[in-house]
């Protein structure tokens, strides 16, 4: 069973980075980028992690927008999978990418104390 859920979390991942790209058109979603996709069990929810650039009222922003097109997402992600049922999406923020840059600046800064 891992191996199949393995498989289908990429396929979706790369498939929702597609339809973000290429099909969502809204100004608001910036710079957005799918960082992983965790499938449950019973494969009837996929929790989608996405890192946005921005300021926070941007990244607000971005999510209110997935969100408002979760629908329009969802059944694109439909007609190019092979599945019976496609998983429910839930967007959450990735704050991985944001907290790895502040723990950079925080090292440089130290670094600069130092000389």
């Amino acid at each position: 069973m891992t191996v199949k859920k393995d498989r289908i979390n990429g396929i979706i991942m790369r498939e929702l980075n597609d339809i973000i790209r290429t099909e969502v058109k809204n100004n608001k979603l910036g710079f957005l980028t799918i960082t992983d996709v965790v499938v449950s069990n019973d494969m009837s929810v996929a929790k989608v992690y996405v890192s946005i650039l921005g300021k926070g009222y941007e990244i607000k922003e971005g999510l209110e927008a997935l969100e408002k097109s979760k629908g329009f997402i969802r059944s694109s992600l439909a007609k190019r999978m092979t599945i019976k049922k496609v998983p429910e999406l839930r967007f959450t923020f990735d704050e991985s990418l944001q907290h790895g840059n502040h723990i950079n600046d925080l090292i440089n800064e130290l670094n600069r104390n130092k000389d």
